[in-house]
């Protein structure tokens, strides 16, 4: 698999595809290389998790469904869910490529990208290296989880392994973290008349911002209240826990204030995740934050040449981490290499007219005064 290529888009997800797309649209030469097939990250979902932002067919009156990654589709169309599951999200995600007819090369395990001494960049990957002007790296971060939060934690479960609630042996279970994965695992379980317990560093569940990607988003706030109502699951906020130890008969919990939780079924993590840009991680800074220093334009500042698309965008303070958010920088990127290469970016002014295309953040500061 030794080529060149104009752009090497790694993943194929709804940022790599979303990107794909646009680069067809300005005739762009370019591949989409992905480990394992499309839309891998959405089909390793637990069994139950839906999308939590809502679709709708609304794109006859000029809104773009929420859910979607390329102008004029609409999971809600095709799938005819308002809440799609992770497969199902992915069966829309294969439409796309297949109706517009993206160049995607699965069974492709990129390994590193670095900087050619000539210009450019080189991709390392399963099945030999492949030659590009520019990279857009669109892994996402499902797949990455971060395991290692703090001592002890080897001890715990991410959520993010679980494939099926039912198969988890136990009645009672400890959450540690309560955001959307947090809430989301404690649902399921209580569906399946189990008792949860969640343990929530800081109170994610009041909403204290207009931003969704800080609060709980309105679809887990109700869910987690009718389970709430069932008695089954508790909610303990500022419960920072620092350690995990095992016991002999199961493990003990420890917080920042103080407190022990035991429990006597495997503890499970609802921590966040470490990210695909570990993989790379020495191609970027880093800011204080935790998440990789970008240029206006989405490119890293310590790799030209190296852009970034999807939930691990952070420009600012402004958080992109849900696909209405993130693909309103695919044109941004698409342009600044349009410009590189000397093509005309002309025709993705309709994505400024859809609302996808968001170079002006001063729209992201603001909070909502309703």
């Amino acid at each position: 698999m030794d080529q060149s290529y104009d752009v090497v888009i790694v993943g194929a997800g709804p940022a790599g595809l979303g990107c794909a797309r646009v680069l067809q649209e300005l005739a762009i030469d370019h591949v989409v290389v992905e480990r394992y097939e499309i839309g891998a990250s959405f089909r390793r979902w637990p069994e139950g998790m839906r999308m939590i932002t809502p679709s709708f067919p609304s794109n006859q009156f000029g809104l773009l469904d929420l859910n979607a990654c390329v102008l004029n589709t609409s999971p809600a169309y095709s799938l005819q869910r308002e809440h799609p599951t992770g497969p199902q999200y992915a069966a829309y995600l294969e439409a796309v490529a297949e109706y517009f007819g993206l160049a995607v090369e699965t069974g492709v395990d990129v390994r590193d990208v670095y900087p050619r001494p000539q210009g450019g960049l080189v991709v390392e990957t399963s099945r030999g290296p492949l030659r590009a002007g520019f990279v857009i790296w669109a892994a996402g971060e499902f797949q990455y989880p971060a395991r290692r939060p703090f001592p002890g934690a080897e001890h715990c479960r991410h959520t993010a392994t679980v494939r099926s609630w039912k198969a988890l042996p136990g009645e009672h279970f400890l959450v540690i973290g309560g955001y959307e994965s947090g809430v989301d695992a404690a649902v399921q379980l209580c569906r399946l008349g189990k008792r949860v317990t969640v343990l929530e560093r800081k109170a994610s569940l009041a909403p204290l911002t207009s931003d969704p990607s800080l609060t709980l988003s309105p679809f887990t706030l109700e869910r987690l209240e009718r389970a709430q109502a069932t008695g089954r699951v508790e909610v303990v906020t500022g419960a920072e826990v620092v350690a995990v130890e095992g016991e002999r008969r199961g493990w003990r919990v420890l917080s920042r204030e103080g407190t022990v939780v035991r429990t006597n079924t495997q503890p499970l993590l609802a921590t966040g995740f470490a990210g695909s840009l570990s993989v790379i991680a020495e191609r970027f800074a880093w800011r204080e934050d935790g998440f990789a220093q970008l240029t206006a334009e989405d490119e890293s500042t310590l790799t030209p040449g190296l852009f970034v698309a999807g939930p691990l965008v952070r420009q600012q303070q402004a958080v992109f981490c849900f696909i209405y958010k993130f693909r309103q920088r695919f044109a941004v990127v698409a342009n600044a290499i349009a410009r590189r290469l000397g093509v005309d970016p002309a025709p993705l002014e309709h994505y400024r007219q859809r609302g996808m295309y968001l170079d002006d953040l001063s729209c992201c500061q603001e909070a909502c005064a309703c």
